[in-house]
């Protein structure tokens, strides 16, 4: 299939670990409900409908790239990790935040789930999605695919939703650590096919969001997580290879596990490492060496501080990121999604401190 020549590859350079005139930068959940345009569409479908209707999800895609042109160095494809359990066979409702109305509750609930799972079938909306977006944006920016990290899924698959006490899930991990690992590896092997898939439809590079990974001791990270993103980095590689598609850079994004930064780095497998805010993003980059780039890190509540603060903040990351020298290997972001009470005029004003202070020279 072919695409429109790509203009800006910022990202991609910044990714393979290469010096860049100035940091890329894009936000997680930058299609998202801080925006009136996103709002205005979102008022007329529900929240699912919009990520199986690729015309749909295109559009919420490409409403920050038309808002924030020459700004903003990334697209990131309208979804949510939450398909990847519906194509298991569960059923996630969102009203407003995530709800299974059925969850896993022993391992036994586990045969509930099918069995041979053809994502093409399940998931082909989104690569739908992904094409047409990819020849909308003709070229103007790089655009990402993504999935949720095994761990996180499994979390929200017996949870039945978000929690803060993560009880239900950990009682599996304890409880029946074999069992959990065996589900982990499933869902895991799911997530390989749907990057893959993503990718021949025309995702540029992906991420993996391990969202609720700092819920987990360190040794309890290695022992359940980390496999299975391991599984899904050289799965995916060699998939990509067999089939003779791009090795696109991959993403991982463990919020919260700032003290594994250096393990990760040596042996997860992925090119980039996204951090939170929690971290100094000079002793991010003194555990990893040059191993990976990383993307991060602002705190989101930074942008409801006013335009002073958002500039200080901006150039303080900035310096830390740069350590004084050219600004390599580093993606501007935020630490995690940007939150729905954000003015679209405060992240613009982010973006243009992260173009001025980011700036190499």
């Amino acid at each position: 299939m072919a695409f429109p020549p790509l203009k800006n590859d910022l990202l991609l350079r910044a990714a393979r670990g290469e010096e860049t005139e100035r940091a890329p930068v894009w936000v997680m959940r930058q299609a998202g409900r801080y925006l009136p345009e996103f709002q205005a569409v979102r008022a007329k479908h529900s929240f699912f409908e919009i990520c199986r209707t690729p015309a749909l999800a295109k559009e919420l895609t490409l409403q920050p790239i038309r808002r924030y042109s020459g700004l903003i160095d990334a697209a990131i494809i309208f979804s949510d990790i939450l398909v990847v359990p519906q194509a298991l066979g569960m059923e996630v409702q969102m009203n407003p935040g995530p709800h299974f109305p059925d969850p896993l509750v022993t391992p036994a609930d586990v045969e509930k789930l099918k069995r041979d799972v053809d994502v093409d079938k399940e998931l082909g909306y989104v690569y739908e999605a992904i094409t047409q977006t990819r020849q909308a944006l003709d070229g103007e920016v790089p655009l990402i695919g993504f999935c949720g990290a095994p761990w996180t899924l499994f979390s929200y698959m017996i949870e039945g939703g978000g929690t803060k006490a993560f009880q239900k899930c950990k009682t599996w991990l304890f409880k029946y650590p074999e069992e959990s690992k065996a589900l982990l590896n499933r869902i895991a092997d799911v997530c390989i096919d749907f990057l893959v898939g993503q990718v021949r439809a025309g995702a540029q590079l992906l991420q993996v969001f391990d969202s609720w990974a700092g819920e987990l001791a360190p040794h309890h990270f290695r022992e359940f997580s980390l496999p299975s993103l391991q599984r899904i980095s050289s799965g995916v590689r060699k998939k990509l290879a067999e089939a003779n598609l791009p090795a696109v850079p991959m993403t991982l994004f463990p919020k919260g596990v700032n003290s594994q930064l250096a393990a990760l780095a040596e042996q997860a497998g992925y090119e980039v490492i996204g951090i939170d805010w929690c971290i100094e993003p000079a002793n991010a980059r003194a555990a990893v060496g040059d191993k990976v780039a990383l993307q991060g890190n602002l705190d989101p509540n930074v942008l409801y501080g006013g335009r002073e603060a958002i500039e200080r903040e901006v150039k303080r990351m900035c310096e830390s990121f740069r350590g004084g020298k050219a600004t390599k290997a580093w993606i501007a972001n935020l630490g995690h999604g940007i939150t729905p009470g954000v003015d679209p005029d405060d992240l613009r004003w982010f973006f243009e401190c992260v173009h001025k202070y980011s700036a190499s020279g």
